[in-house]
């Protein structure tokens, strides 16, 4: 690739341990688990990614002449748009119904993992903003190189979408929700920020689950037991039968993710009498807990809420972190203090014509988005001037 300070040039590989770990993790930064170099290693050796399952590894690089790793981006050829969580089912119908082939495409994501973060990977610097934008360029050059219709660059940094906007690539927006650690002490200082009937909610549904004879407790990686993890691996192979289909993640990768990860790991761990009976799985990252998977050996009242909401906000508090992400889909999230954030995906369209409708339609979706996001504020249960306490 051409450059005027530097010879750049891009190349592909189809399995992460081709790259230097220390190279890739000086390039994904510590903030961010998911685009670790062992995050994604173990996505690849477990079985979790591979041709089979439809996300082949054509991880992009970004090298200087002497073959330095400048910047990199994690990404798979796609035959399918299942595990993405950023939804193009219908724009893959509409194109293949005017006869065009929409598969295979490039994806730029962490697979299965819907939080947001970087994917266009480059240390900080003077030098990020134009590595960046080469690697951008990089992406469209691999892609009409494989001849795929599209690249779509899915739950990207607010930053990195701004830049591939810049530079032509169309915006989609959606919406996540998050908990925000505004300095509190305790779960009670949180507790003290919400309007009196919001409170007494909470507090309720947490006493229900401890009169039940249900211990939750958070527990990391490193200290998880086999039978603990074959118990969660149930619950999540049952939870994706239910309700999405063909669970990917395998229990070789929930095992290897504990030890190699270690306190990186914190699930909650819900037992009664011995046995285990549900479990919250999250991840930690440098300033916030990112909430992923979660299942229960039966219906609990408030489990689900004790697991995944109440459990995570008491251990941002305790760890001082800024933030818990708790994904998509909302309505419970916010009566429960977690506020809608808006997230990026950025796409890169081959056929004209097709960009040009995808444009259209990603207008409108982006309005309807803000007006969903402005209504869902207006519901959160924090107290406002001229409340009055009961």
């Amino acid at each position: 690739m051409p450059d005027g300070a530097e010879a750049l040039t891009v190349r592909t590989v189809d399995e992460i341990a081709a790259v230097d770990a220390a190279a890739w993790d000086r390039c994904a930064g510590g903030t961010n688990p998911f685009v670790s170099h062992a995050f994604l290693r173990l996505l690849e050796e477990t079985g979790c990614v591979n041709k089979k399952t439809g996300w082949l590894p054509q991880h992009v690089l970004l090298e200087d002449s002497a073959g330095r790793l400048l910047a990199a981006a994690p990404a798979y050829l796609k035959s399918h748009s299942y595990g993405e969580y950023v939804f193009d089912h219908g724009w893959a119908d509409a194109y293949e119904r005017a006869g065009g082939r929409y598969y295979p495409k490039l994806q730029v994501a962490v697979p299965f993992t819907p939080v947001p973060g970087p994917r266009l990977l480059a240390p900080p610097g003077p030098e990020q903003k134009r590595h960046r934008i080469a690697l951008l360029s990089g992406l469209v050059e691999v892609a009409r190189a494989l001849e795929v219709s599209s690249v779509h660059i899915t739950f990207a940094a607010a930053d990195e979408a701004a830049l591939a906007e810049e530079a032509g690539l169309l915006m989609r927006h959606g919406c996540q929700y998050h908990w925000f650690n505004r300095g509190y002490a305790t779960f009670d200082d949180f507790l003290g920020a919400l309007a009196s009937r919001k409170r007494k909610q909470i507090r309720k549904e947490r006493e229900q689950v401890r009169t039940a004879g249900i211990d939750v407790r958070p527990v990391h990686g490193g200290e998880m037991k086999p039978r603990e993890w074959d118990a969660f691996f149930k619950f999540y192979v049952d939870t994706y039968d239910r309700k999405w289909g063909y669970p990917y993640l395998t229990r070789e990768f929930f095992g290897r993710l504990g030890r190699e990860l270690g306190d990186t790991v914190v699930m909650m761990l819900a037992a009664r009498g011995g046995a285990t009976v549900a479990g919250a799985l999250n991840l930690r990252g440098s300033d916030a807990l990112f909430g992923r998977n979660w299942g229960a050996a039966g219906d609990f009242p408030f489990l689900h809420f004790e697991a995944c909401y109440y459990q995570a906000i008491d251990y941002a508090i305790a760890h001082k972190l800024a933030r818990v992400e708790a994904g998509t889909q909302g309505p419970h999230k916010v009566q429960r203090g977690y506020e809608p954030v808006r997230t990026y995906s950025a796409h890169w369209i081959a056929d004209r014509r097709f960009k040009s409708a995808v444009a259209q339609f990603l207008e409108r979706e982006r309005l309807a988005i803000s007006r969903d996001m402005e209504a869902m504020a207006a519901h959160t249960p924090f107290r406002r001037p001229g409340d009055t306490e009961s």
